[in-house]
């Protein structure tokens, strides 16, 4: 750690809101490492068979180490890419840095959804949650292109479509749990409600704050007549170039969505990996009526393809 970066990180006095802001970011991705380690070792250590298979369980929870640490580390070294402003003058900071791991950590939070859907849909018989599922990590890959375009081109508008995309994304996701609710009883049900409930605040989020804030800074950029960068001037200027401030008045419309970010969708990484390792004691929390009007569809077909048997 240079001296410099000693000095300007000094100047981050706890008299400044951002001061306080950070250290809860820190303070709750420390202890959602700590959760991620708990878990490891509860849900690794399980004998074969007594939860979802193991394959499964370690590519979820490596699928959430990398988003757990992922947002860990843009919470210690906060930063915000199109602006290439940063709270700490160190090479971590750059946005190139920050931005390949936030590629690499969100498309592993869509994978841990896509798991999820797959299992869920796969053990019911539900075509449209099997569906979300396949069709989620393609369309979180398409926003990171588009979210790259932003940061490379300082193009707010490439961020506006990034998180529509999201929108689009977890739309399908909850579309898929809601199909899953005739088919459970009990906890499981009450637990996709939540899921739910939390998908549709999220995007409620996202069509409300979220991107009407990067239109507005489009719209502004193209009425003063902003000159965008071209992509490979972009990328020689995330590697080499970070702002540091520590005004609040530049970060005030960052915090909401980091503070959420970085808290609640871990979170909900954390609860896909325990949700994912119970796939055993998931049916017995099937609907009844469910499970009983696929038995009698299975026996009439048994019944049509041997006419001449006697069934008792």
């Amino acid at each position: 750690m240079s001296l410099e970066w000693r000095a300007r990180s000094s100047s981050l006095a706890w008299s400044n809101p951002l001061s306080w802001w950070w250290g809860l970011l820190t303070l709750v991705s420390s202890a959602n490492i700590a959760v991620w380690f708990f878990l490891y070792r509860q849900l690794h250590e399980q004998p074969t068979g007594s939860l979802g298979s193991t394959s499964g369980i370690e590519l979820m929870l490596l699928l959430s180490a990398a988003y757990v640490f992922g947002c860990a580390f843009r919470s210690f070294l906060p930063r915000a890419d199109v602006q290439r402003i940063c709270l700490f003058d160190t090479w971590l900071s750059s946005v190139v840095v920050g931005r390949s791991v936030a590629t690499a950590a969100e498309v592993c939070f869509a994978a841990q959804w896509a798991m999820i859907l797959h299992q869920l849909g796969t053990m019911t018989g539900a075509d449209t949650t099997l569906n979300a599922a396949w069709v989620i990590v393609p369309l979180i890959l398409i926003a990171e292109c588009f979210s790259w375009y932003a940061v490379l081109t300082t193009h707010y508008l490439g961020n506006a479509i990034e998180n529509s995309i999201w929108a689009v994304a977890f739309f399908a996701v909850g579309f898929g749990l809601c199909r899953l609710l005739p088919e459970f009883d009990g906890p499981v049900r009450l637990v996709l409600a939540i899921a739910i409930i939390a998908i549709a605040g999220y995007l409620a989020f996202l069509v409300t704050i979220d991107v009407p804030m990067y239109l507005s800074r489009w719209r502004a950029e193209v009425a003063v007549g902003s000159t965008l960068l071209r992509p490979l001037d972009g990328l020689r200027d995330v590697s080499t170039r970070w702002v540091v401030t520590h005004d609040f008045a530049e970060w005030k419309d960052e915090i909401a969505w980091m503070s959420l970010y970085f808290s609640a969708a871990v979170w909900a990484s954390l609860a896909l990996c325990v949700f994912y390792s119970l796939e055993d004691h998931l049916p017995r929390y099937r609907t009844e009526a469910t499970v009983a009007s696929r038995s009698s569809n299975a026996l009439a077909v048994v019944k049509l393809g041997k006419p001449n048997e006697i069934v008792c």
